[in-house]
């Protein structure tokens, strides 16, 4: 799986392959917006790039769901992410060329090597639909391939994974009152499920969080074409700082890996 290490942009107006609803994690930074499709991470799992003069890896772990945009900077060095092909939980293990060690992504922690025991800072990020991101980023950038036939982009090679019984290559315990494939929403160590957001009418507010959803958006782990997925809609998380609100980083998870990385904290559903 070949992460992406010159990522190439073109404007999100001259974008016509994406169906509307289709997911892209987006990133604002310094003013400079970007979107990373998921049918082109689904294939690459990693980018990495700098956005707004910022260092950045945009990662992807399809058997997890999980999204998560690192800064690439640590300990005066920039680092540069690859995947080794492991995984852990059923989780993406990541390296870093730098030093070698392999990273944890669900955690953005250092798990073998000079590395061990050290965290990444995670990003905020927003995974919501290309139309959103047209909305709120009328100039921004969307990620292309380098070579349109080098995958099946647009493809999910995961077809019906997010409405099987059990996830893939785990068999680890699974949570409790609360489907293993079912999405929940992960703040640090606190977790809501998707159901429970939607149940309250699509806002929950706790500790100064506000986690709000709209429907919009097409899971990338169900139909065979991911423009073809079930809608799961878009998820934002935002606290108050000063008089406005920020988003703040935050993770779309399938509940089997929260609680596979989380076993002591409580999926609120």
């Amino acid at each position: 799986i070949p992460p992406i290490d010159q990522p190439r942009f073109r404007p999100q107006a001259e974008i016509g392959s994406l169906g509307e609803h289709e997911p892209v994690v987006s990133v604002n930074i310094n003013g400079d917006a970007r979107a990373y499709p998921i049918n082109v991470l689904i294939w690459h799992e990693i980018v990495n790039d700098t956005v707004g003069g910022v260092p950045v890896a945009v990662t992807y772990c399809p058997l997890c769901n999980t999204s998560i945009v690192f800064d690439r900077r640590l300990d005066g060095q920039i680092l540069d992410f690859g995947t080794t092909g492991k995984l852990r939980r059923s989780d993406l293990v990541m390296y870093d060329r730098q030093t070698e060690s392999w990273w944890q992504q669900f955690l953005g922690e250092g798990i073998v090597g000079q590395m061990t025991g050290r965290r990444l800072k995670m990003l905020p990020a927003r995974l919501g639909s290309i139309a959103l991101f047209r909305a709120r980023h009328p100039e921004g950038l969307v990620l292309v391939p380098a070579n349109d036939r080098a995958r099946a982009y647009g493809r999910n090679p995961y077809k019906n994974y997010d409405s099987s019984a059990r996830p893939f290559l785990y068999d680890g315990e699974m949570p409790d009152g609360v489907p293993p494939l079912s999405r929940v929403v992960r703040v640090g160590a606190r977790a809501w499920s998707l159901a429970l957001v939607r149940r309250k009418g699509g806002i929950i507010t706790a500790d100064g969080l506000k986690i709000s959803w709209q429907v919009g958006q097409n899971s990338a782990l169900g139909a065979a074409e991911i423009r073809r997925g079930v809608d799961v809609g878009n998820v934002v998380v935002q606290r108050m700082v000063g008089n406005r609100r920020q988003d703040v980083p935050y993770s779309i998870d399938f509940a089997f890996a929260f609680h596979a990385f989380q076993p002591d904290s409580v999926i609120h559903v």
